[in-house]
């Protein structure tokens, strides 16, 4: 029987092994289509759609939803839905905007995701974004509070007929929102800070040690930053004056070439914290 379980598990391991270098292979010799006109394989959207169900339910199993009930909540997230999703998730009678239209995987009609989903689990999707989908993390654009009024709005969607939803579009646009504006700032937090740097798109300018993907050189590098004696040349490298650069960069720094994104103070200041630590090479 010892033998049996032996040749089992060595037999199980030679298996993972196997398709370990048959799946490397795939990949490193660019054999896996990686073109959005081709889908992903049924396996794969399967173990897609395992492992998106399965972290969604774990991670928002302890968020409590506040009164969702409210004309005033649900109002806001009608506004703020066609303001910022309804162009990649359209809407009853509405479709997408063409670009959505190329999204692989596509987005998600969210009058299903709005039955199939709790609220919470709504909540944590649309804060947090979804990996390799193009949903992005709205925490950097939306307060928590509006956050809740859009998944309000989402949970009487599935209700409303085409016309309803229409009738809806002379509603005026929400205000560009100051995002996490109902947050006291706090001390500066690195990690987060590194995490605010992808949100931001910094990865797509900037080479940054620590922060996957960050290997682009259209701005300088940003190892040993927390060394430098100046920002941008013109302030001296202090977290206030970092925090203030990262605000507002064309006020410090006319014609410079980095683009005001933004920033909110506390973005600001994790960014700050985590630039801080880089004082050693890569």
């Amino acid at each position: 029987m010892k033998r049996w379980k032996r040749t089992a598990a060595l037999t199980l391991v030679a298996a993972a092994a196997t398709a370990g270098a048959v799946g490397g292979g795939v990949v490193y010799f660019g054999m896996y289509d990686v073109t959005a006109t081709s889908p992903h394989t049924t396996p794969v959207h399967h173990l897609l759609d395992v492992a998106l169900t399965r972290a969604v339910k774990m991670r928002s199993a302890e968020i409590m939803p506040p009164e969702l009930d409210t004309a005033e909540r649900i109002q806001n997230g009608s506004r703020l839905y066609r303001a910022h999703c309804a162009q990649c998730h359209g809407g009853p009678g509405v479709a997408p905007q063409p670009y959505a239209l190329g999204l692989n995987p596509a987005p998600a009609a969210l009058v299903a995701t709005a039955r199939t989903r709790t609220a919470a689990e709504i909540f944590w999707v649309t804060r947090q974004g979804i990996k390799m989908t193009g949903m992005p993390a709205w925490q950097y654009r939306l307060t928590d509070d509006e956050i809740w009024d859009v998944v309000a709005f989402l949970r009487v969607l599935p209700g409303l007929s085409a016309d309803d939803y229409r009738r809806g579009d002379d509603a005026q646009p929400a205000e560009k929102p100051q995002a996490n504006a109902q947050t006291a700032a706090h001390v500066g937090d690195a990690r987060a800070g590194r995490d605010a740097l992808q949100q931001y798109l910094c990865v797509t300018c900037h080479a940054i040690p620590g922060v996957p993907g960050a290997w682009n050189y259209v701005g300088p590098a940003l190892d040993q930053m927390g060394d430098r004696p100046y920002i941008a040349g013109v302030l001296p490298n202090t977290p206030a004056n970092m925090e203030r650069w990262l605000r507002n960069p064309p006020a410090v720094k006319p014609g410079t070439a980095m683009p005001d994104l933004g920033v909110s103070e506390q973005d600001a200041r994790d960014i700050s914290a985590f630039l801080r630590t880089l004082n050693e090479g890569p």
